[in-house]
């Protein structure tokens, strides 16, 4: 039987040369969005509870500066932009923003996706900016998930989220993680 002092020495070890070599061959900036994905595994939550949370969108106004902040950082980063068109009166929205906050889950997302969250109030404000990725939005949430150069990877599944008071933690999760794959 080994003992826990080698267990600790092979973790070490695998962690700090794990990234180095998965991302080998690759952009800069590429080779980060893999090193952090390979940091953080896809969280495994299962069942847990999750928190909707009371107002996850910003003033309305603001969106447009907050999408183009989105994909300067995705850009530097290599990471997607998760783009969650919602408002603040609906309760899936609430849902889904309290799993993309989940402590389990946040690092994951923050290591995965440049998340920007547009708030459409009731779908009078905002719809101009789906409407440049092609997207009409007649129901919320809807979570678009855009490669850094502004490419729509999941517009055939724009409401997938849309049941998130009905959806567990871990299947809005792994729909994620599916959309993220994706290129």
């Amino acid at each position: 039987m080994r003992s826990p002092a080698f267990f600790r020495t092979l973790l070490v070890a695998t962690a700090l040369t794990a990234p180095a070599v998965v991302g080998m061959g690759q952009p800069a900036a590429a080779q980060s969005a893999v090193s952090n994905a390979a940091t953080v595994p896809v969280p495994q939550i299962g069942s847990a509870p999750i928190t909707a949370v009371a107002h996850p969108y910003a003033e309305p106004d603001d969106a447009q500066a907050a999408v183009d902040a989105a994909f300067a950082e995705a850009r530097k980063t290599g990471r997607k932009v998760l783009i969650d068109f919602g408002a603040n009166w609906c309760p899936d929205c609430r849902v889904l923003a309290g799993v993309l906050t989940h402590p389990a889950v946040s690092p994951w997302v923050d290591q995965t996706f440049s998340v920007v969250s547009v708030n459409v109030d009731h779908f009078n404000k905002n719809m101009d900016i789906a409407k440049k990725f092609g997207i009409t939005i007649k129901a919320i949430p809807v979570a678009l998930i855009v490669t850094p150069e502004g490419k729509v990877l999941n517009g055939d599944e724009t409401l997938a989220l849309g049941d998130a008071r009905r959806m567990s933690g871990q299947a809005v999760v792994d729909k994620l993680a599916a959309w993220a794959k994706r290129s």
